[in-house]
């Protein structure tokens, strides 16, 4: 039967129990790794990979899914005359949703298929992906979903935590960052994304810098704490969910108790680009 499906990468922040209610499709990519390739999600989980990268020599690799693989997983969805929306990570980030454009062309699904640049990743780009399941079941159309995408895109916010500078740097997503700064003792920097361009926002020492960040986050929670359904925070740790994340959460609550909350281990591919310790926070305001 023709409906409008869903269809998104596997950087976006989204449990499985999601996935499965919404019947959401998720293209992987692919992450190498102490010299092996893996698709995200399919063949290594996000400990199994934060733990070899841990150990790796190298920076770990990422990679677009194929074109071929887009293009066959188009064409499934479409067969019975199906739309899709298919949101992806931000451009700025990967060659993911130019590659889709292009599956969506090679398929000859033009008609049918609707690609959005998320602007994001991770939570931010798991709950866009939400909000469009959401309006499905909704029965809206899809002129109605992608006008409400573009909405919530102009008041998402996603701030990064980066504690350890080693593979920001490494990765060049960060250029005019210099090595004097990464040589200086304990220097942490506060990424954020806006209009889809990854920016360092702000620069600075220690364990005092990431506190002022945190509160300048619990701050515009705060402020806009009827405006917000839901927050992310995502992170990349060797030793499961970090309790100042889960005391951070709970000061969430504490400011508004109806938002809901998800605490989760990022995927392979921010993980690469963020390095350890790394955290994020994302959510809009409606």
């Amino acid at each position: 039967m023709s409906e409008i499906k869903i269809l998104t990468d596997s950087s976006a922040q989204l449990t499985p129990e999601e996935i499965e209610k919404y019947h959401i499709t998720v293209v992987p990519l692919s992450v190498t790794v102490g010299g092996k390739t893996y698709l995200d999600g399919v063949e290594i989980t996000r400990q199994e990979f934060v733990e070899k990268m841990s150990q790796a020599e190298d920076l770990p690799k990422t990679s677009q899914p194929p074109i071929g693989r887009l293009v066959d997983t188009i064409k499934d969805l479409t067969a019975d005359g199906s739309e899709v929306v298919g949101i992806f990570l931000a451009k700025a980030l990967s060659g993911t949703v130019d590659a889709a454009r292009q599956a969506v062309e090679l398929s000859g699904k033009s008609d049918l298929v609707h690609v959005v640049d998320s602007e994001l990743t991770d939570r931010a780009e798991g709950l866009q992906v939400l909000a469009a399941a959401r309006d499905v079941a909704a029965g809206k159309q899809v002129p109605e979903i992608l006008t409400h995408l573009e909405n919530i895109k102009k008041t998402q916010r996603l701030r990064m935590m980066i504690v350890n500078l080693e593979n920001v740097i490494k990765g060049g997503r960060l250029g005019p960052i210099s090595g004097k700064i990464a040589n200086l003792l304990n220097i942490r920097i506060e990424l954020q994304m806006p209009h889809g361009e990854l920016k360092v926002a702000k620069k600075g020492r220690g364990k005092r810098f990431t506190m002022a960040f945190d509160q300048r986050v619990l701050d515009d929670i705060e402020a806009n704490k009827e405006k917000i359904k839901e927050v992310g925070i995502s992170y990349v740790s060797l030793n499961g969910v970090p309790q100042r994340l889960l005391d951070f959460a709970q000061k969430i609550k504490d400011i508004n108790s109806k938002i809901d909350v998800l605490v989760r281990e990022t995927s392979p591919i921010i993980a690469t680009h963020a390095g350890m310790d790394a955290y994020a926070i994302l959510y809009y305001t409606e």
